[in-house]
Parts: structure tokens; C-alpha cells; sequence
């Protein structure tokens, strides 16, 4: 068992997915990496289906576990800008490998992605 931050993980892949796991972790992470800073709601238009409570929620975490820093532009009206940290960005190659599997998968499945993406958001 590994100790870390008062959790036990069995292996040093449960820790690293830990940092990502469930539905959206992940997409906002590669989100962030693609457009290197975005506001709230240019994550939330980008990820259909993510509640604003859920998005929040997973901001929040993702900023306490360090992958993401928030700048607050204005208080009035509030507006906040998220970006990845170095830690975050380290995550760069999984974010790669996700998409280039899918794509794949996708095409051996008849959906050309590339050629037809302006059809997704």
C-alpha cells in the first residue's frame, strides 16, 4: 500500500487516477490544454451536459489537487480565468494518447472525426 495525503493507494496508477478520475476531470483537462486559458463558461459550453454545480465542483477539486490555477479577472461581474499548472500540463501525453485512441477507434467504426469534426462541438 502507498500513503499519501492520509489515502492508501494500491499502485502508483490509483494514485495518478485519483487526480482524474470520473467523467469530467479528464475533458476539462485536455480542454485547458488545448486553449490554454478559459473562462468559466468557455469550459461549460465546451463539455454539453455538465451541470454548473458538477463543473464547479470538479474546478474546485482540480485547483486543490494543483492541476489547475484560477486568476480572478473582475468581481464585478465576477469573471475568472482557469489555466493548467506544470502538474497539470504534465498530464499533456495522456490527453494525446485518449484522443489519438479515439480516433482510431472511431475510424474502425466507420466515423472519420477529423474529416467530419465540424459536425462536434
Amino acid at each position: 500500500m502507498i500513503k499519501l495525503n492520509d489515502k492508501e493507494y494500491t499502485c502508483p496508477i490509483d494514485v495518478s487516477l485519483s487526480f482524474v478520475s470520473g467523467k469530467w476531470k479528464i475533458l476539462i483537462l485536455a480542454h485547458l490544454a488545448q486553449f490554454e486559458k478559459r473562462g468559466f463558461s468557455e469550459i461549460r459550453e465546451n463539455l454539453p451536459g455538465i451541470s454548473e454545480k458538477m463543473l464547479s465542483q470538479q474546478l474546485k477539486q482540480l485547483e486543490k489537487d494543483h492541476l489547475i490555477s484560477k486568476s480572478v479577472l473582475s468581481l464585478k461581474p465576477y469573471r475568472v480565468e482557469y489555466r493548467l499548472t506544470e502538474t497539470g500540463k504534465s498530464f499533456s501525453p495522456l490527453f494525446s494518447f485518449l484522443s489519438n485512441w479515439g480516433m482510431d477507434f472511431l475510424k474502425k467504426n466507420g466515423i472519420d472525426y477529423l474529416k467530419d469534426q465540424q459536425l462536434y462541438k
